[in-house]
């Protein structure tokens, strides 16, 4: 492919969009590929070989509905689209034979749902459309577009103001507007300047930026190459962990297609202007997620965060201004210089512009990623698209990672901004939201999180290596019915201190999850240690089994299953537990079908 020059592109792009026949598409992202969609893609392609089929398949990246993997959406010439959802091989089978041959939908496998009506698709409009691994299916659907109105209409001041319009702010974790950073990098005279990509996704529960790389990636190469512009930088790394192997694939095609097509390297689009790319992997730390620690990291230093000032846009990789911005913040660079910074900024609420991403895991029905504009309530997400739960009540959500907070049901209400998650204790974070149910125990999700930040601590700063071990045995205590009141305190205390003093925002915010639930879900701590019991029946220790007798059909499967001989009885007089022998291993709570073994 000769290099593109202006002219050429949108030659090219008005020929490719002339060109778009009836297709297949198969999502194979790593949801889709976890659910068998590999299988599916291989059985397309069979068949169409085998019917000589004029059909183009593609594939796709991940659209969202993760519960409803393997979707794939049929297109053929004249006619709407048609999305199956759960595909297998065998339904390929009837897909082929009845809708694409014979024209017959089948409409007991056809997704059917309202909740992506409630939902407003910026970022993840193209993911699960365009094929990530085809540069030429980016530039049909209006790719690259952005980086030509910048390079060859707009000056750098001009980008930075049409940045400062839009409202854009990071989406990584604190909010920090996202042309303050950029205009920072700008003002700094150097001879060297760097763009990073933090594509270092580790909060659990959490992929959004993983299923942009992977469905996307010209689209963070794009707004890569507006930062580079805009700052004066002619360099930049993707920094990714290396346990997303699909997306450091795709990325990387992504990245020698556009340099093929002289969108990167020396004169892009004969505008003088230079920037190249390249991915550094990181090794799944946890702390590489904050920006000082990962530039560490890409130096080939151990990732350790370091104190701020100077801040990164001033001094930062290798002591020079760099910018670091998450995977979804650059996502939606592209789509401000496309659309225009005021049609952004009217998107969303009043100082939360735009839409936000979100990871919607946990007891909730319809898992899976969605995008709504900032100021949407909890409650719309939860119930509205996720469907709340199955078989149960909603409790709480918990945004934001191990960084974040857990908000009660009673404050669904809220609309989801930075401002507003903060005053009830918890952060947007990178997006990860898990719903809760009532078999959940706040104890033992603070002593969940608090155990992954220890595991991930740096060990730099004593707050973080220390305090965060000390509130740990203090929750491990109380899960055991082995703590006291001022043990409660003392865990609170060292909660407030940590928050205080720990040298980078990953310590900061690591007790969040601790100092939420000891807000809103104080009782339940206070049962674990005054009653020596777990509301929610989860800890273990605390788990007390009892036999309801009205229940109770006589059929003796528990006291087989009892491995302490802690159930007596018989099928005439029915059974009972001795709490003094039973070893609170559930066997018995397992094996009744009838609900007469209660736990709690």
């Amino acid at each position: 492919m000769d290099k593109l020059n202006q002219k050429k592109i949108e030659e090219l792009r008005e020929k490719l969009q002339k060109q778009r026949p009836g297709f297949v598409k198969v999502g194979v992202s790593s949801c889709g590929i976890a659910a068998g969609a590999n299988d599916v893609l291989d059985r397309f392609i069979a068949l169409k070989k085998k019917n000589n089929l004029d059909i183009e398949i593609r594939k796709c990246g991940c659209a969202g509905m993760c519960y409803a993997e393997p979707l794939v959406e049929v297109s053929l010439d004249g006619r709407d689209s048609v999305t199956y959802k759960e595909v297998t091989p065998e339904l390929v089978e009837k897909i082929v034979k009845n809708h694409i041959i014979s024209g017959k939908i089948q409409e007991d496998y056809v997704y059917k749902t309202d909740t992506e009506k409630k939902q407003f698709k910026l970022i993840l409009s193209n993911c699960g459309k365009v094929n990530p691994e085809s540069i030429n299916d980016y530039i049909s659907l209006g790719g690259y577009r952005a980086v030509e109105k910048v390079l060859i209409k707009e000056n750098r001041q001009e980008v930075i103001d049409q940045l400062k319009i839009s409202g854009l702010r990071g989406r990584g974790g604190g909010g920090f507007p996202t042309w303050l950073k950029w205009n920072f990098a700008k003002g700094v005279n150097a001879d060297k300047k760097y763009i990073i990509c933090n594509g270092d996704e580790g909060d659990p529960g959490a992929y959004m930026d993983r299923s942009l790389l992977e469905g996307n990636p010209h689209a963070i190469i794009e707004g890569m190459i507006i930062a580079g512009f805009a700052v004066g930088a002619d360099e930049g790394f993707f920094y990714i962990r290396a346990e997303y192997p699909l997306a450091i694939s795709r990325v990387q095609k992504a990245i020698d297609a556009a340099i093929d097509y002289g969108l990167l390297g020396e004169n892009i689009l004969d505008t003088g202007f230079n920037f190249n790319l390249q991915i550094r992997l990181g090794a799944g730390a946890f702390v590489c997620g904050e920006e000082t620690a990962l530039i560490a990291s890409i130096e080939g230093k151990r990732g350790y965060p370091s104190p701020r000032p100077p801040y990164p846009s001033v001094k930062g990789l290798w002591s020079k201004p760099t910018v670091i911005n998450n995977v979804e913040t650059l996502a939606n660079i592209p789509i401000i210089f496309d659309k225009g910074g005021d049609w952004f900024s009217k998107i969303g609420s009043q100082n939360s512009k735009g839409t936000k991403v979100f990871a919607l895991t946990g007891k909730v029905k319809n898992s899976g990623l969605v995008e709504v504009p900032m100021g949407t309530t909890l409650g719309e997400i939860v119930y509205g698209i996720g469907g709340g739960v199955s078989g149960g009540k909603v409790k709480a959500i918990q945004t934001g990672g191990p960084s974040g907070g857990v908000i009660p049901k009673e404050y669904f209400d809220t609309p989801v901004n930075y401002e507003s998650l903060q005053k009830l204790g918890s952060i947007m974070g990178s997006g990860g939201m898990i719903v809760m149910d009532e078999k959940d125990c706040m104890v033992d999700i603070a002593k969940f999180y608090m155990k992954f930040c220890v595991e991930e601590a740096c060990g730099k700063c004593s707050p973080g290596r220390i305090g965060t071990y000390q509130m740990l045995q203090y929750l491990k205590k109380i899960s055991k019915g082995k703590a006291n009141m001022n043990d409660l305190q003392l865990l609170e205390d060292i909660a407030y201190a940590v928050q205080r003093t720990a040298l980078c925002g990953l310590g900061q915010t690591a007790p969040n999850p601790v100092v939420s639930t000891l807000k809103y879900f104080r009782d339940e701590y206070i049962a674990h240690i005054k009653e020596q019991r777990c509301p929610a029946g989860k800890c273990k220790d605390l788990a007390k089994y009892k036999i309801v007798e009205d229940k109770c059909k006589k059929c003796g499967a528990c006291i087989k299953v009892c491995p302490v001989e802690a159930i007596s009885g018989d099928k005439d007089k029915g059974y009972k537990i001795d709490q003094k022998k039973c070893i609170q291993c559930g066997k018995c709570f397992q094996v009744c079908s009838f609900d007469a073994i209660k736990k709690g």
